[in-house]
């Protein structure tokens, strides 16, 4: 399946929701902060499909996103995660982290802010963990998952049970995908 990317361009045009977060990662930019497109947006712009909405991972922290922003909620301050609210539409930024253990099987127990590399090697699914410069159409892939979305399969990051620990979710968000994208799940997986 070939993966390619819109321009810029084209998404400016059809989407409120990608002029917002195009503006607010050039804003944080701008005040020079490293900023990317991540997670169900890249992979669906991958896809061909319209993303429903599109978040930003950055090295800003949370209280420097809420100094940049005249609208935020601290939705999950503690986890790193800010939205940014503009003409009605909610852009979630969340500072690049990497997680501690996880005792309720659902979220981390502590938290540290890291590089952006760190930040995709905790996410769920390899499809999940690319990264987009979208002033470039540059996607970074540290997680393989370009190579994922062209062979139709869904991978976890890393070791498919302990991503299924941390999290139980993942695995329902695992099948979701899977029947949503018309993707084979990684025998590891089951």
């Amino acid at each position: 399946m070939p993966i390619s990317l819109p321009s810029t361009h084209h998404l400016i045009q059809s989407s409120l929701e990608a002029r917002c977060a195009l503006k607010h990662l050039q804003r944080l930019r701008d005040h020079g902060y490293e900023a990317y497109w991540v997670g169900g947006c890249v992979r669906d712009l991958l896809l061909n499909l319209t993303p429903k909405d599109y978040d930003i991972a950055t090295n800003a922290t949370p209280d420097q996103v809420e100094n940049l922003f005249p609208h935020t909620i601290p939705v999950g301050k503690q986890f790193g995660v800010i939205l940014v609210m503009d003409s009605g539409i909610q852009t979630e930024i969340a500072t690049f982290r990497s997680d501690g253990g996880y005792t309720d099987g659902r979220r981390p127990d502590q938290i540290r802010f890291c590089e952006a590399k760190e930040d995709a090697l905790r996410r769920d699914f390899t499809i999940n963990g690319i990264f987009l410069d979208p002033i470039r159409a540059e996607p970074l892939d540290w997680v393989g998952g370009l190579d994922d979305l062209k062979q139709r399969k869904i991978r976890a990051i890393g070791h498919a049970p302990t991503r299924f620990e941390e999290d139980h979710l993942r695995m329902l968000r695992a099948i979701r995908f899977a029947h949503r994208f018309n993707l084979t799940i990684d025998p590891e997986m089951f």
